[in-house]
């Protein structure tokens, strides 16, 4: 059964990771466009600012404290959601964390942890959403990164944690689809994003965490997730420029082995000390939605291009190209 979504002024919005980043923003931008939105994460306090402020604002804004990590705890959420307002429409699993360090130089404890909230948490996510939704249909939507589909020095266990989340989804959506379940899955791929992640990283690098180059806003997420609410899509990568980095790994690999550990400078500033609080085993710093020091673009062509069925053709059909180009020189 095709899913039937609803208009976001007419939808319940459940989302995790909702006390900061994209989350944050997801569920505000919902807010002001009519939506019942449901906060979930740990920081209990910053969850009740953002809904007295959302309702204060004239939207409608419930909230639950849960550590996606323990089903339990998402559960509960679930029902809280539905005891205030009656049902869930939309479910966005939007929670994370990070660690800066290469592979071999990252403690097991903090490997485990992240492994527990980024892909775990999004497994925790999408149960409990599908319980909610298989009835009367509904969006499950879950952000990921362009590093499900590239590796990553210096990120390597955030970049494990989303090759993982993506097989997932993927494999979620396919028995979906198969048991006929009125239900979207959707797969949200940002590139670099001006959040705090960095700062509320662990960092075991020699200076301050830096994001990901380039850097884009976060409302074009947030605009990406509201598009896949209402319209069922299977997967939306956001920033052209991490697409053409996807691209380039897919069709050049043995170049991305060689040349890969030279952007381990690009994610850290060493002319600043790195901090040594994170948000892994407890929230903390929570309520905001970007980065301190590094501003994100604002627009994308590539997004927008996303939305119109000609330039969209055109953009596929240079990656046919580069696809084409990369046989040509292999048989070379």
């Amino acid at each position: 059964m095709p899913p039937q979504l609803k208009p976001i002024d007419q939808q319940v919005i459940l989302i995790t990771g909702a006390s900061s980043g994209i989350g944050l923003v997801t569920a505000r931008t919902a807010a002001k466009r009519g939506a019942k939105v449901v906060l979930v994460a740990r920081d209990s306090d910053a969850l009740a600012t953002i809904a007295r402020e959302i309702e204060e604002a004239g939207g409608q804004a419930a909230f639950a404290t849960a550590d996606v990590g323990d089903l339990r705890d998402v559960q509960r959420a679930a029902a809280k959601a539905v005891e205030r307002f009656g049902r869930i429409d939309t479910w966005v699993n939007a929670a994370g964390v990070a660690i800066y360090a290469k592979l071999v130089d990252t403690p097991m404890d903090e490997h485990e942890r992240l492994m527990r909230t980024n892909y775990l948490g999004a497994v925790h996510g999408c149960l409990t959403a599908v319980e909610q939704l298989q009835r009367e249909g509904g969006a499950l939507i879950t952000v990921g990164s362009i590093v499900s589909d590239i590796p990553t020095a210096g990120m390597g266990a955030y970049a494990a944690s989303k090759h993982a989340v993506k097989g997932y989804v993927d494999s979620l959506r396919i028995e979906i689809e198969g048991d006929r379940l009125p239900i979207s899955v959707t797969l949200v791929k940002p590139s670099g994003i001006d959040t705090p992640i960095a700062e509320h990283a662990a960092n075991h690098l020699d200076g301050a965490a830096l994001l990901p180059p380039p850097v884009y806003a976060p409302e074009l997420v947030a605009e990406a997730i509201l598009e896949a609410a209402q319209h069922p899509k299977r997967d939306i990568t956001v920033g052209g420029t991490g697409r053409l980095q996807v691209l380039v790994a897919e069709h050049f690999p043995p170049l991305l082995d060689k040349l890969g550990h030279k952007l381990l400078p690009m994610i850290q500033d060493r002319t600043r000390a790195p901090t040594r609080r994170d948000n892994l085993a407890a929230p903390f710093d929570g309520g905001r939605e970007r980065s301190h020091d590094q501003h994100g673009r604002s627009v994308s062509l590539y997004d927008a291009a996303g939305r119109h069925k000609f330039a969209a053709a055109t953009a596929v059909g240079a990656g046919l190209g580069l696809a084409v180009l990369a046989r040509l020189r292999g048989r070379g």
